[in-house]
């Protein structure tokens, strides 16, 4: 390459390397600082192409929100039992300079995280502290309300961030809360087993009763009717037999001593002694001999 060709080339390459350094992008997800020398110069950049002095610095910060969860955060509600707790923090920058300020001698990010963390833990121990567990279960977001995360306002400004949301994902009791909590719920399910059986047999015990009651009228009704009616039937026999002994009285007196011979020879092994000319065999004997 001529001399005349290489000085043009050189100046080219140098414009080339002072534009890629004066130049920069901001995109819609970010903010841009520029600074001069650690000296913030400028922090309101739209998104879109930019231009600075080779020498400054563009430090991009991220805009959309940020969340991070705090896991296993030990809590102690109003009955003083131990809880475990994970709680998700999400915020996201608005001031980038404040934002820059908070975090210079550290990362900007851990620094407000840390801060903002801290923040919510105390005020959430705090109303734990009030609540029981079962009100910290029912309450909407794990017991972080609106009042709370107003209270975090003040230090989210100062930091240049807005809290966008806070609310638990999750309550675990330690595991000794947790024993004495099952212990309880087996001694009240066993109290409600007591109660329910001991109900139970109180009913089996009346129902026995009414049936027993109900048994003995049944039985008294049937032995009423029965006698009722055997003593009809008897009244009716007797009259049949009334009708018939007065219509024949001759074959009545032959009747009642055939039941008699029955009821006095039917049974084995009975002995009986007596005349046989007497009154009882008249029946017995031959027609010719009557």
């Amino acid at each position: 390459m001529s001399g005349r060709l290489l000085a043009p080339v050189a100046l080219v390459v140098a414009l080339l390397v002072i534009a890629s350094s004066s130049l920069f992008v901001v995109g819609e997800d970010e903010f841009a600082i520029r600074t001069r020398f650690g000296q913030v110069q400028q922090a309101d950049y739209a998104p879109g192409l930019h231009g600075c002095w080779p020498f400054e610095r563009i430090e991009r910060i991220d805009r959309r929100v940020l969340a991070q969860r705090l896991q296993g955060e030990p809590f102690l509600d109003a009955a003083q039992q131990a809880l475990s707790v994970d709680i998700d923090l999400s915020w996201r920058v608005r001031d980038p300079t404040q934002y820059r300020r908070a975090g210079e001698r550290a990362s900007a990010e851990a620094a407000v995280a840390g801060q903002l963390a801290e923040a919510l833990r105390a005020r959430l121990k705090a109303a734990y502290a009030q609540l029981t567990l079962p009100q910290i279960l029912d309450a909407p977001r794990g017991g972080v309300s609106d009042d709370l995360l107003a209270q975090l306002a003040p230090l989210a400004a100062s930091l240049g961030v807005e809290v966008v949301d806070a609310r638990v994902k999750r309550i675990d009791p330690t595991d000794q809360v947790a024993d004495a909590i099952y212990a309880r719920m087996q001694e009240a399910y066993a109290a409600q087993a007591r109660e329910l059986r001991a109900a139970g047999t109180a009913a089996a015990d009346r129902i026995r009763a009414q049936a027993d009651r109900t048994i003995a009228d049944i039985v008294a009704a049937g032995q009423r009717d029965a006698q009722r009616l055997r003593g009809e039937g008897d009244a009716q026999a007797a009259a049949i037999y009334a009708r018939a002994y007065g219509a024949n009285p001759e074959f009545a007196a032959f009747y009642r001593s055939l039941q008699a011979y029955r009821n006095a020879l039917g049974r084995e092994g009975d002995v009986l002694v007596i005349q046989p000319d007497g009154e009882f065999y008249k029946y017995l004997h031959s027609p010719a001999r009557r």
